[in-house]
């Protein structure tokens, strides 16, 4: 069911007036993903008549613009990815860890998106897997997925990512599974100040390279001065990271991913109202407790989008990432092998039946009234995009 309320609804209102505005301050990247929301599932992008030939319904169904961005594309997108991942599911506990950047490094990360995101990704990873392996600890080699998030419940920018791990390795000489204490995965204390020095490190090499920009109120950390006065404030300061209750089973994990991995900054369901101005949201307040945590924001249309185009991230940055035996380069083979260290099978397609003809594809359009199979009758092109005319240049 549509929503009554939706972001592209916003943007169609009132992003022409934002375009105008910011002219010269929004990016390409930003005005895509823009267009992109104001046309989904509209006459704009095309789509199919359907009609049902069991009760006769007809209806149109438009296209969607499958941008990462939009709160409309992610279901069938998040869908793919969980299929994708379930037979790599281990049958052990999971955990769930999160690395928060302090609100200083956050404001740096807004005009250093690419880098400062990869750096909390790289350095969360090598986290995980530094501590898991230590003997003090685990001393096993882990697998980690890490999901980012940019995002607070008010839209704020608020860079952390969600790591979801299981819960125990392969041992060193790869002949066991090391399994954590149950309801236990690793010290966060721990994990909290390396996170932070390594970070850190990281960062200032960055600084020294040339590769940081600073602007405004922060133009000053330009002077190598005021900023090792500035990186030594942050090394004196506690970073968040903390582990959430493990999941309850593999298919809670699958649940839980189905929700965060192909998250945007804001669903069209927590929507309330528009009008000439403002836009109404709810959100939760984490400082609040009980009840009271649930509340609703009402900003100006411009603020509004302004907030929800912080989130959107440098053209091709991946936002889902997979460390230590779960890196692209060995996932397969080192799955296989947690697997058989586990007494686990893993699952395996079903038997192809004696008549292996294809099968006819189920249509993926169903009928409201009745639920039978819709079937395209006709194909509507999507709409040419309005182009200047050529300029006419005089013969030499």
């Amino acid at each position: 069911m549509r929503p009554a309320l939706e972001v592209a609804d916003i943007f169609r209102a009132h992003g022409p007036r934002y375009r105008q505005a910011q002219s010269g301050h929004l990016s390409l990247t930003q005005l895509k993903v823009m267009s992109a929301i104001e046309q989904c599932r509209s006459a704009a992008l095309g789509g199919h008549a359907l009609r049902c030939n069991a009760c006769g319904h007809a209806e149109v169904s438009y296209n969607s613009c499958r941008n990462r961005h939009c709160p409309k594309c992610q279901g069938a997108a998040a869908q793919r990815w969980l299929e994708a991942r379930q037979a790599e599911l281990l049958p052990v506990e999971y955990c769930h860890v999160v690395f928060t950047l302090p609100e200083e490094i956050a404001q740096i990360a807004y005009y250093n998106k690419a880098l400062v995101y990869r750096l909390l990704f790289e350095v969360a990873g090598e986290t995980l897997c530094t501590i898991a392996a230590d003997d003090k600890h685990l001393g096993a080699q882990i697998g980690a997925t890490l999901v980012l998030h940019t995002w607070g419940s008010a839209l704020t920018h608020h860079p952390h990512v969600h790591g979801i791990v299981p819960g125990g390795g392969i041992s060193r000489d790869g002949e066991r599974w090391v399994a954590c204490k149950r309801g236990f995965f690793l010290p966060v204390r721990v994990l909290s100040r390396l996170f932070r020095r390594r970070f850190l490190e990281e960062f200032d090499r960055a600084y020294r390279a040339g590769m940081l920009q600073f602007f405004g109120e922060h133009a000053v950390l330009a002077q190598s001065e005021r900023f090792a006065d500035w990186l030594g404030m942050l090394k004196s300061r506690e970073w968040v990271v903390y582990a959430k209750r493990p999941f309850a089973g593999p298919e809670a994990v699958l649940a839980y991913l189905s929700r965060y991995t192909h998250r945007v900054a804001i669903s069209n369901r927590r929507l309330v109202s528009m009008d000439e101005h403002r836009v109404s949201f709810r959100w939760k307040d984490y400082r609040a407790k009980g009840a009271t945590r649930h509340k609703t924001m009402t900003l100006d249309a411009e603020e509004f989008m302004r907030r929800f185009l912080l989130h959107v991230l440098p053209r091709g940055f991946h936002r889902i990432r997979y460390y230590g035996l779960f890196a692209n380069s060995g996932r397969t083979n080192n799955i296989e092998k947690a697997m058989r260290l586990l007494d686990a099978v893993p699952d395996t397609p079903e038997a192809v039946a004696d008549d292996d003809r294809p099968q006819r594809q189920r249509s993926p359009f169903v009928c409201p009234d009745c639920g039978a199979e819709m079937v395209v009758v006709d194909v509507l092109a999507r709409r040419l995009p309005i182009r200047a005319p050529p300029v006419l240049r005089n013969a030499a």
